[in-house]
C-alpha cells in the first residue's frame, strides 16, 4: 500500500487569520507540522493542499510539496479529496496543519490497523480525559467506542454522562471517558465517498464532519493514543507552543 500524509491548509481563520504561517521557534508553524509527518516511516510522501498562494510560498521555500486546490471548500476533508485525486495512492492521512507539535507515533497508531486489517475504510485516535474540566468543555469532543473499539458516537457533550463526575469533580480510572483526537486516515476510495456523501441530522446538530460516516452506516476505528494535542487556534495559543519548545525539545 502507498501511504501519504496530506495537510489541508487555509489562510482564513476567524480566530487567528495566517496562523498556519505564523512563526514558532523562528519557523511557520506549517513548517514543523511538515517535518513531523516526514518522520513517519509508514508515510511515503507528504503534500500540504491549500488555495492560498501565501502558504504556496513559505511551503515551497522550506522545501515542501504543495497541491493547489479550490477555494471553494468548507472543510478540511473536501480540500484534501480534491488534492488526492491527483495522487498515485492507497491510504490517505489527514493531518491537522494547526497541531505543530504532533507526535509521529501518535500518527503511525492510526495508520497501523490498515496494514493488518484491510476491510478498514477510516480511523482516528483518542485520549483519556484526565482533567475534569474537559468534560463539560464544547470544545473539547468525547468520543465513546464499542467493545471491538469502532465509534459508536462522537458528540460535544459529555458521553457516556455520569452524575458523579460533575458532583464529585473527579474521574475514576476505571470509568475514564476519552476525547477524540482529530487525525484521520482513510482508504483513498472512501475518502473521495466520503466527500459526495449528504451532511447529515447529527452532523449538522454538533457541527463534527465525523458523523456523517456514522450516520450513513459506515465504520470508524478509534485507537487509543497517549498523545495530547495542542492546536493552534489563537494568538494566545502561540505563545503557549512557543514555551512548551522551550521546555522540551520537540525538533
Amino acid at each position: 500500500m502507498r501511504i501519504v500524509g496530506i495537510i489541508p491548509a487555509r489562510y482564513d481563520s476567524s480566530r487567528f487569520p495566517g496562523k498556519i504561517i505564523a512563526k514558532l521557534a523562528g519557523k511557520p508553524v506549517i513548517y514543523h507540522v511538515y517535518q513531523k509527518s516526514r518522520k513517519v516511516n509508514l508515510i511515503e510522501d507528504v503534500f500540504v493542499a491549500t488555495d492560498d498562494e501565501r502558504i504556496r510560498s513559505t511551503v515551497v521555500n522550506f522545501g515542501g510539496k504543495v497541491i493547489m486546490t479550490g477555494n471553494e471548500h468548507q472543510s478540511g476533508t473536501d480540500r484534501i479529496a480534491e488534492a488526492a485525486i491527483k495522487i498515485d495512492c492507497d491510504i490517505i492521512v489527514n493531518i491537522q496543519g494547526d497541531e505543530p507539535l504532533i507526535n509521529p507515533l501518535a500518527i503511525a497508531r492510526a495508520i497501523e490497523p490498515f496494514l493488518v486489517d484491510r476491510n478498514l475504510v477510516m480511523t482516528t485516535l483518542k485520549k483519556l480525559i484526565t482533567d475534569p474540566s474537559e468534560l463539560s468543555n464544547q470544545n473539547v469532543v468525547k468520543v465513546v467506542t464499542d467493545l471491538q473499539g469502532y465509534a459508536l458516537y462522537f458528540s460535544r457533550s459529555p458521553i457516556p454522562f455520569k452524575r458523579e463526575w460533575f458532583e464529585k469533580g473527579n474521574i475514576s480510572l476505571k470509568e475514564t471517558p476519552y476525547k477524540h483526537i482529530g487525525l484521520y486516515v482513510y482508504t483513498k476510495d472512501f475518502l473521495l465517498e466520503l466527500t459526495q456523501l449528504p451532511q447529515t441530522p447529527l452532523e449538522k446538530i454538533e457541527k463534527l464532519e465525523q458523523l456523517r460516516v456514522l450516520e450513513h452506516g459506515h465504520k470508524i476505528k478509534v485507537i487509543e493514543t497517549e498523545y495530547e494535542n495542542v492546536s493552534i487556534d489563537t494568538p494566545e495559543d502561540l505563545i503557549k507552543a512557543e514555551n512548551l519548545f522551550t521546555q522540551k525539545d520537540f525538533t
